[in-house]
């Protein structure tokens, strides 16, 4: 295939070549995604139905909750159903959704998670001023930016990337059409060509970490000079969820994309792909809710019909 006028389809790699092994990648990622659909539904559902969590931080989780369910949904039901019936293909114009949508939903994830560092920044922090720093248009400005960041950041890398011709076959080494694979079907010109854009984003991504950072630095400065043992531990209580979803975003994603050449492998890079993209979706939800005890409260309400 010399470019990309003549590409129909392309060639995601399989999980494995038996179908033995295939039927088990099927019923392993569906149980993934039926679990990540149920935590993150049952999270969204709840804080929209409980009055008592309309807050900052819960409208914030709602978000995220959503484009939890987004990003997984993107890329996890193909590698499935090929799976499944035995097939490696998605076709052009799926390729060219998949890799906006993920760019989309997991960009303006970051976006938000360093939006909620503010938040819990603000609120123990700044206690005071939380009702006037962070209002409910505040809120809904600051999340709109997120998803608004996330698409414009989607939207170019997408365009910038299949505007390349593409000189080296269809055969994408991941499970998914992923930005940094597609890239390697291009000819000589693509690093020169998503330069900008790369160091674009490498500057936002960035910033952002070390918003988040510093964040958590003052968070717990304050934290620690709380008087009170109880009142620490309802502190941390609020911001360690968060936390660690955090650490585990940026730790799987920093690494699939910022490991050296030198380790890169197949089998490496499928096996992050799937903890960056596939494991935090499913895994968020219980973080939320483990040391969340009026989340956990009003879920418990939700199920049980006490609303």
């Amino acid at each position: 295939m010399s470019n990309s006028s003549s590409i129909t389809q392309f060639l995601l790699l399989a999980f494995a070549d038996t179908r033995e092994l295939q039927l088990l990648h099927f019923w392993l990622f569906l149980g993934i995604y039926l679990a990540a659909l149920l935590g993150n539904g049952l999270i969204f559902t709840t804080i929209a139905c409980d009055h008592h969590l309309h807050t900052p931080m819960y409208f914030f989780l709602l978000n995220l909750s959503v484009l939890d369910m987004g990003s997984i949904s993107t890329t996890v039901p193909k590698s499935m159903a090929n799976s499944l019936w035995d097939n490696r293909t998605i076709s052009y114009t799926g390729c060219i959704s998949q890799v906006f949508l993920f760019a989309f939903f997991i960009s303006a994830e970051y976006f938000l998670l360093t939006i909620m560092s503010y938040d819990r920044y603000v609120a123990i922090c700044k206690p005071l001023h939380y009702g006037t720093l962070l209002g409910s248009r505040a809120c809904v400005h600051m999340a709109a930016a997120a998803w608004g960041t996330g698409f414009l950041n989607a939207l170019l890398h997408t365009a910038n990337t299949f505007s390349l011709p593409l000189c080296q076959g269809n055969a994408v080494h991941q499970f998914f059409c992923e930005i940094p694979h597609i890239l390697k079907l291009s000819c000589s010109d693509a690093a020169l060509r998503e330069f900008g854009l790369l160091v674009l984003s490498v500057f936002l991504s960035f910033g952002c970490f070390v918003f988040i950072v510093v964040s958590y630095v003052q968070i717990f400065r304050s934290v620690l000079r709380i008087p009170s043992e109880q009142g620490q531990h309802k502190a941390f209580s609020t911001c360690l969820p968060h936390l660690a979803v955090v650490s585990l975003f940026i730790s799987t994603s920093f690494f699939a994309y910022l490991k050296p050449p030198t380790i890169s492998s197949p089998s490496l890079d499928l096996v992050m792909a799937v903890l960056y993209s596939v494991v935090p979706p499913a895994l968020n939800p219980l973080i939320y809710s483990l040391r969340n005890q009026q989340l956990k409260d009003a879920v418990w309400k939700l199920m049980s019909g006490s609303f």
